[in-house]
């Protein structure tokens, strides 16, 4: 099938997908509360506990699946990946128990295979100079997802607070039964490798990978990259809700506005950014927006200055597929799925880590008798760790070579 056609595919995939993530997070705040039966500042460190038990699962399991997916193919890795969600979304859907909704997210991470699983799809079926742009289209309906999924779930909470989790599974279910009919197989014979157990955990793929001249440094740029991002994911809510007294069709709607931001900056950026910049500055480029945006962010008292920096932080996404694509780009064809796994693995420790620091954080800087009030200290820590991305981006070092070559079985 042409590559312009199953790339769409892949995209609407991503975009339903990521509808049905998004679409829960407007009354996480609400959830946590009414489970919990505490005040906001504690139940935010249980939204941290349900981010790290899914993120610890998809660190181990990762690599697993795109060793698989490098060995059997894209497409029944992302049809099992997705039927698992829809399932997810039901157990979160009826649970009456704090602890099942953390069960309910140890099974979703331990098959979250759907993004890392088409960006490798897309490393397929597009040529070396292509995949900085099309990576970003993959982010990008990610973005737009990230615009409906808010907005349903904001509406659909005032219904009741499980009525978004109910409209995740069958988002979910749908996403599945739309790829069994017209998703084809990226991944041809001739181009799969054995599946070894040794390299289909973190850490032999880690050294597999490693092995790449000047990926590993890239991976840990992208690490921390990731780290300052869960502040986005792990306290937004909390944030709004403290900061601004925020509910959550406000909640919803900033994190509508910030996807509508960050799609059109993927779709209309990252290509011409990364030809005339280079992948490398493209990447530099957003690391100075991110080290703005979150240092304001971490200071501001305005709602309407928080809103009125939403395009800044969706501009300075450009950077995260044009740092996949310069690591893809230095990767065999047939490592394609191992690296993505990778990148998944790396990602998880980020999100299992960050959640936990970044409410810890906000909890210290918010609860009754703090010793001083900050609900913006997570967004301060991102800057400066925004300060030491840049440093490792722009130090001198062996950069990855593009390659095209196979590695042997």
């Amino acid at each position: 099938m042409h590559s312009r056609l199953a790339l769409t595919f892949i995209l609407v995939t991503v975009l339903i997908d990521h509808i049905g993530i998004a679409i829960i997070y407007p009354i996480m705040p609400d959830l946590m509360r009414e489970l919990t039966h505490t005040d906001l500042a504690a139940a935010s460190l249980w939204g941290g506990v349900l981010a790290t038990s899914f993120a610890v699962m998809q660190f181990l399991c990762g690599p697993l699946v795109g060793n698989l997916s490098d060995r059997y193919g894209r497409r029944p890795v992302m049809l099992v990946a997705l039927a698992v969600m829809a399932l997810d979304y039901l157990i979160m859907a009826l649970a009456q128990s704090i602890w099942l909704l953390v069960i309910g997210r140890i099974v979703a991470g331990a098959t979250a295979a759907t993004f890392a699983t088409a960006s490798a799809y897309v490393a397929d079926i597009s040529p070396p100079n292509a995949r900085a742009r099309n990576f970003g289209l993959i982010y990008a309906a990610a973005g737009v997802g990230f615009v409906a999924g808010p907005v349903i779930g904001g509406l659909a909470a005032g219904i009741d607070t499980r009525a978004p989790f109910w409209i995740a599974a069958a988002i979910a279910a749908g996403n599945a039964a739309f790829g069994w009919f017209v998703l084809p197989e990226s991944l041809p014979e001739e181009k799969r490798r054995d599946f070894s157990l040794a390299r289909a955990n973190p850490f032999g793929a880690f050294r597999a990978i490693g092995h790449i001249p000047g990926l590993n440094r890239f991976l840990l740029v992208m690490f921390i990259y990731t780290t300052c991002h869960q502040s986005y994911s792990a306290v937004w809510t909390f944030y709004g809700a403290e900061r601004f007294g925020w509910d959550a069709r406000w909640i919803g709607l900033s994190l509508a506005v910030f996807g509508l931001c960050m799609a059109l900056a993927q779709v209309v950026a990252v290509g011409p950014s990364t030809r005339i910049l280079g992948e490398r500055r493209t990447v530099l480029l957003g690391f100075w927006l991110d080290l703005v945006a979150f240092g304001l962010y971490g200071l501001i008292t305005s709602e309407f200055m928080a809103l009125l920096l939403l395009p800044v932080t969706g501009l300075a996404s450009i950077a995260g597929p044009a740092l996949s694509g310069l690591m893809s780009n230095a990767t065999p064809d047939d490592q394609q799925g191992e690296l993505q796994g990778v990148i998944a693995a790396v990602g998880a420790v980020a999100m299992g880590l960050a959640p936990m620091a970044m409410t810890g954080v906000f909890w210290a800087f918010t609860r009754e008798g703090a010793a001083f009030y900050l609900p913006g200290a997570p967004f301060l820590l991102s800057a400066v760790l925004m300060v030491l991305c840049i440093f490792m981006l722009t130090m001198r070092g062996r950069a990855p070579a593009s390659t095209a070559r196979p590695t042997p079985k």
